[in-house]
């Protein structure tokens, strides 16, 4: 049978997919929104009128085909390392002890870093994608001189231009950034053991000797859960959100500390959260989907093959 670290990675990665596809388009706008200079600010909605009158529907979800793979490798590498680097800390020690917050902080800062430096390349694609037609983004005609590419043309348009160097850039905020997932896990974690305690307390104040099952978090818990935690963790780091987007984008700022400060001198504190709300919106959603479909998926991926291997 399959590890079980393994089945969390294939969860993990099939259901980034489907979270990734269901909020892509505001995705999308916030990238935009994120490495955009100019001093105008657009509502959510202004900003999808625009670009649907530029680009038709399609434009919702440039850069579409890059995220679903970078997230389904994203995905798959942090539940890998994550309940792998688990494992080992846990069959180390005897008496069924669990993790300390510092060790599930340790085991996040591991699985965060790995991913990060692997996937970093296909974060950069997809941003190229969904950066390419902004220089003409002024003009109301629907059809757009600038091509749109592909993942493969954009990866050889990348090389090309900047070589193989360039598929890294932005990964020093990419690596702060993983304070990010290490804060949401945290926050998920502690939350779903307090409403199981809670939950259990009731339960066997209700009816003693009831079973630990009974107090099993349902999937809309696991929604529920996994938005607040996003919402918290994407809130406290966002500015280095938009450093990470406009490197990659290909902005010259030199590192992450300088290009928050030049983002502060020329646009004001402002700058640093240009895009939030769709950014908050697009990983709250996500979130809230990855951690019910990742939980239902992993059940059933269990059960099938503990099924086949009767």
């Amino acid at each position: 049978m399959a590890s079980d670290s393994a089945i969390h990675s294939l969860a993990g990665s099939l259901a980034g997919i489907i979270a990734i596809t269901a909020t892509y388009p505001l995705i999308f706008i916030s990238t935009r929104a994120a490495v955009e200079v100019k001093s105008e600010d657009k509502s959510t909605f202004q900003a999808v009128v625009d670009i649907l009158k530029r680009e038709g529907i399609h434009g919702l979800y440039s850069g579409l085909s890059s995220s679903m793979l970078g997230v389904a490798v994203s995905n798959g590498i942090y539940y890998y390392f994550y309940e792998r680097s688990k494992g080992v800390i846990l069959k180390s020690r005897a008496g069924g002890k669990g993790l300390s917050t510092l060790e599930s902080m340790l085991i996040g800062a591991i699985a965060g870093s790995a991913t990060t430096i692997i996937s970093n390349p296909i974060w950069v694609i997809q941003t190229a994608q969904a950066v390419r037609t902004m220089n003409s983004s002024d003009t109301t005609e629907p059809k757009q001189s600038i091509k749109k590419l592909n993942m493969i043309e954009t990866l050889n348009h990348i090389l090309r231009k900047d070589g193989i160097g360039a598929f890294w850039r932005g990964i020093g905020p990419a690596l702060v950034l993983v304070i990010n997932p290490i804060v949401q896990y945290t926050i998920f974690e502690q939350l779903k053991n307090f409403l199981v305690k809670r939950r259990l307390e009731k339960l066997r104040a209700a009816n003693p000797g009831v079973a630990v099952a009974a107090a099993i978090l349902s999937d809309w818990d696991y929604f529920f859960l996994g938005a607040f935690s996003k919402l918290i963790a994407t809130s406290a780091t966002y500015p280095y959100i938009v450093a990470k987007s406009r490197l990659q984008a290909g902005h010259k700022h030199g590192s992450s500390l300088e290009c928050l400060f030049n983002i502060v001198e020329n646009e004001g504190i402002g700058g640093l959260y240009k895009g939030i709300g769709s950014k908050l919106t697009q990983s709250v959603l996500t979130a809230a989907i990855l951690f019910a479909c990742q939980k239902k998926i992993y059940d059933m991926t269990k059960q099938a093959l503990v099924t086949i291997a009767k």
